[in-house]
C-alpha cells in the first residue's frame, strides 16, 4: 500500500486522524500507538483467543512452593 498522507483533526477534546477501509482497522479494534523520535508508530493490538491465553496461561512457570496465608481474623461486630 505504501505511504498514506493525512491530516489530524478536532475531535472533541481530542485530535483524531481517519484511516483508510483498506488498512483493515474496524471500530473498535485496540491500536498501540508508539512515539519513536519525531515520529510515531501505530500498530494493532494483536488478538488472543481464549484457547490461546489458557495456552499461554499453561506455558508460565509453576511456583516451587504456594505461599501459606495468615487465617483472616473477622472482628465481632454487634448489631450488624
Amino acid at each position: 500500500m505504501g505511504v498514506i498522507r493525512t491530516k489530524a483533526f478536532k475531535s472533541g477534546n481530542s485530535v483524531a486522524v481517519r484511516l483508510p477501509k483498506e488498512l483493515g482497522i474496524s471500530a473498535g479494534d485496540e491500536l498501540l500507538i508508539e512515539q519513536n523520535g519525531s515520529g510515531a508508530t501505530i500498530t494493532r493490538k494483536p488478538k488472543m483467543t481464549t484457547r490461546e491465553m489458557i495456552a499461554a496461561l499453561r506455558r508460565l512457570p509453576r511456583p516451587s512452593k504456594i505461599q501459606e496465608r495468615e487465617p483472616i481474623e473477622f472482628p465481632e461486630r454487634p448489631g450488624l
